[in-house]
């Protein structure tokens, strides 16, 4: 059994989203999972150019994006993977451009255009994948509800669930962002505050985001 674990930050070691990613893989190595944790942003592509290559009668049981660039073997280990998490800082309430690019050419090659004699569309894939979406944050959970990201957010998970057959969700908010506070013109923020966050609610975090893809992982192995 195969994961992959989807790095969507430009930190690439010792922060929060890859950390989170970490502690997943820690709970998908325990079920004798075979895991890799991709960088995007070690990666030169871009999203869907809307050639509909993968819409074609003859492409359409591959499955994935066609056109190819440093994304395609990342797409190819994706489609291959028994389970499949992403990881993601929130930017303005999305997650980064390298996330929503991957998404872009991971989604559409399985989004269906079809629909049967009921008018109901027919799913292209018939096997059950676990997904999940985890998103680290700057803003405190109510400011995050306040401006709706829960529901922004919410869409990737939403197309993971329409696609895959079934998805989650972990948010880590208040997240800590700058190795030394003083340094940084960013007086909104109470430094000790973020550290308290650090040092309390983000080892929290990590428990959950091991708990979530151990429980994603035991989902794949049911599904064999």
């Amino acid at each position: 059994m195969k994961a992959v674990l989807i790095n969507g930050s430009p930190r690439r070691k010792n922060w929060n989203t890859v950390t989170l990613l970490e502690e997943a893989e820690k709970g998908l190595k325990e079920l004798g999972f075979e895991t890799e944790i991709i960088n995007l942003y070690a990666q030169l592509y871009r999203g869907c150019i809307s050639c509909f290559l993968c819409k074609k009668k003859k492409n359409i049981d591959k499955h994935i994006c066609l056109y190819k660039d440093d994304l395609t073997p990342i797409l190819e280990k994706s489609m291959a993977a028994d389970v499949i998490i992403v990881g993601s800082p929130v930017y303005f309430g999305e997650p980064t451009g390298e996330t929503r690019a991957y998404l872009e050419r991971l989604f559409f090659p399985v989004t269906s255009y079809m629909v049967d004699e009921n008018g109901n569309r027919i799913s292209i894939l018939n096997k059950t994948k676990p997904t999940a979406m985890i998103y680290t944050m700057n803003a405190p959970e109510n400011i995050a509800g306040q401006i709706n990201y829960p529901i922004l957010l919410g869409n990737s998970v939403s197309a993971f669930e329409m696609l895959f057959g079934c998805s989650e969700v972990l948010y880590a908010y208040d997240t800590y962002q700058f190795t030394d506070y003083a340094q940084y013109e960013a007086n909104m923020f109470d430094p000790d505050h973020k550290i308290e966050m650090r040092d309390k609610q983000f080892p929290i975090d990590c428990k959950k985001a091991y708990e979530l893809d151990k429980r994603l992982g035991q989902m794949a192995l049911a599904n064999q």
